[in-house]
């Protein structure tokens, strides 16, 4: 269904120019909404996937646009040689500010590429080489097989073919499973660090390949203009962009066509038609089309393209081969115990949270953290998983110390967990979602996923995830997405995402949460089948009665210090444990 979708999207475009009666006028806009759409394109990966907002793309036009004029102006470049040196620039600009940018969060990451920006376009007006604030005329245009690309039908085609190859790379990319590690950026540092992937890393790549596409519209747009000065790549069009890629759909590839479309077709007609209707004494032009994009906003919050698409029925899931090849297994642990907590202590300030903890988890064992709410479980759980830096004390994992250690190195050693507060990303499929799970267990980056050179190991993890999907009980809803589906179901899923892990050690935080009687059941049977793999658990959990019918071993804590810890039948008698959680008969 894609690939007729875009058959059909590049036959419009081939046809578009050759219709009888279109003006240069319609073309030229064609070629506008064309490099804009390149821009808008990085965007929906930057934002409406990554989540990283940026009012700088225009900024990285200009690199392109100006590395491109200098060099075809004053020395001789031909343009098209001049494009791997425009990108490179490009690229190197958006290494340098993002290394400082994305590391920025909350406000402060939309602030920063607004100071950045703002910076630029000053910069480009004040520098000689690049012509102040006059630019650089007399670029030369495009040639193609001797042929100048000068007139505005004849760089059509040239611009589109850029536009169609990066929606189809862009595409390719988010299916990949760098394109997994992208999308896990929306749910949060702590959740994407426990699959193994490196937020920091991920975020530079998706700024640097967003800069590109920016970059490559600048190239354009010099010899498409023939000349380039600062005023197209200030702040007001970097917000014009992002407009662009949120009116056509955040995190829709297509959405950049069509926001770009109507951003540009818009300000293009209420230019004509507001100063027929109120003259051309003020400017209303930039306040109707505010308030009209205000407009679309809230009768379309998540973008037209999501809208477009309802209107044609939906392609079956893409068939997913379970019995794909297995990914190579983990070497598993043999030392004992597998988990040993030594005095662990963490603090913040004055609180005193985790007071020197002690407890061990052998291979194959199923051990139970409990107490009540504020007791220090979560925390726990975090100083083992290396979420949160232990202040004192000692965590040995297989008989390697991982106190000290980053959570991406304690989850690629094979511990994996869930979390108290459910982090899926609940747009992405279930299936997609669980795959996260496997990040660790292949090797494909982003150039193999760009050309689609990974599909072998993406059969092998997409088989993985389909396998600890049903092994869980939720193959009917594999290809849902995750949001869908009730609190319990949810909890599941995140498991079988741990399980893509290969784990030797299973954290589980409250995973019986919201689950029926049945539900419960069936997840005794599946943690007692893991302990018979030689899989370890170390779960926390308030229902006592899943807890005492399926642990090996009880570990209690309140207000952070541990009280006491046995099998389950000693723990029910335990008086200190009666007073302090469980709760005495009268």
């Amino acid at each position: 269904m894609q690939r007729l979708g875009l058959l059909l999207f590049v036959a419009l475009i081939a046809v578009i120019p050759l219709l009888p009666g279109l003006s240069v006028f319609w073309i030229t806009l064609l070629d506008n909404i064309g490099l804009a759409a390149l821009v808008a394109m990085g965007l929906v990966l930057l934002t409406g996937v990554g989540g990283l907002t940026s009012f700088g793309q225009a900024a990285f036009c200009g690199f392109g646009a100006y590395t491109s004029a200098v060099l075809t102006t004053k020395f001789g470049f031909n343009p098209w040689a001049a494009l791997p040196v425009a990108l490179a620039v490009t690229g190197l600009a958006a290494v340098v500010l993002g290394l400082v940018t994305v590391r920025l969060s909350g406000h402060f990451l939309p602030l920063g590429t607004i100071a950045w920006g703002i910076s630029l376009y000053y910069l480009f007006g004040k520098i000689e080489l690049l012509g102040r604030h006059d630019g650089i005329s007399g670029v030369p245009p495009l040639s193609l097989f001797g042929w100048s690309l000068i007139e505005p039908q004849a760089v059509y085609y040239v611009i589109w073919g850029f536009v169609v190859l990066a929606a189809i790379l862009t595409t390719n990319l988010l299916d990949s499973r760098a394109g997994r590690a992208i999308r896990a950026l929306r749910g949060g540092r702590v959740a994407a660090e426990a699959f193994g992937i490196e937020p920091a890393r991920v975020k530079l790549i998706v700024f640097v390949y967003a800069a590109l596409l920016a970059g490559l519209s600048g190239w354009l747009y010099a010899h498409v203009q023939r000349a380039v000065n600062p005023t197209p790549f200030g702040i007001n069009a970097g917000i014009e962009y992002l407009f662009m890629a949120v009116v056509g759909g955040a995190g829709q590839i297509w959405g950049a066509v069509v926001g770009a479309s109507l951003v540009i077709l818009l300000k293009d007609a209420l230019q004509r038609i507001v100063p027929a209707l109120f003259g051309t004494a003020a400017q209303y032009e930039t306040i109707v089309f505010g308030v009209l994009l205000v407009a679309i906003l809230q009768g379309a919050r998540d973008g037209l393209w999501p809208r477009i698409v309802a209107l044609f029925p939906k392609g079956a899931p893409a068939p997913v081969d379970r019995d794909a090849a297995p990914l190579p297994g983990r070497q598993k642990a043999k030392a004992e115990p597998l988990l040993a907590v030594t005095a662990a202590r963490k603090t913040f300030g004055g609180l005193v949270a985790v007071n020197d903890v002690s407890f061990q988890v052998k291979r194959g064992e199923i051990v139970a953290l409990i107490g009540p709410n504020g007791a220090g479980k979560s925390t726990t759980f975090n100083l083992i998983t290396g979420v949160l830096p232990i202040t004192a004390g000692d965590v040995v994992f297989a008989g390697r110390p991982i106190g000290g250690e980053r959570p991406q190195a304690i989850a690629g050693l094979g511990i994996a967990r869930s979390f108290q507060h459910v982090k899926l990303l609940p747009e992405m499929s279930v299936l997609d979602n669980v795959a996260l799970g496997a990040h660790l267990r292949g090797q494909a980056g982003v150039m193999r996923g760009l050309f689609r050179l990974d599909r072998a190991e993406e059969t092998r993890l997409i088989g993985e995830a389909a396998r600890q999907i049903a092994r869980v009980g939720l193959a009917d809803h594999m290809h849902k997405p995750a949001g869908s589906l009730a609190l319990g179901q949810q909890r599941i899923v995140e498991i079988a995402r741990a399980l893509c892990l290969d784990p030797d050690l299973l954290l589980l935080d409250e995973p019986a949460a919201g689950l029926r009687h049945l539900e419960k059941a069936a997840l005794s049977e599946l943690l007692r089948h893991l302990r018979s793999q030689g899989v370890s658990v170390l779960l926390v959990e308030h229902d006592m009665g899943f807890v005492m019918n399926l642990t090996d071993h009880i570990v209690v804590l309140d207000f952070g210090t541990k009280i006491a810890e046995g099998p389950p039948a000693a723990i029910k008698q335990n008086p200190a444990v009666l007073a302090a959680y469980l709760g005495a008969p009268e």
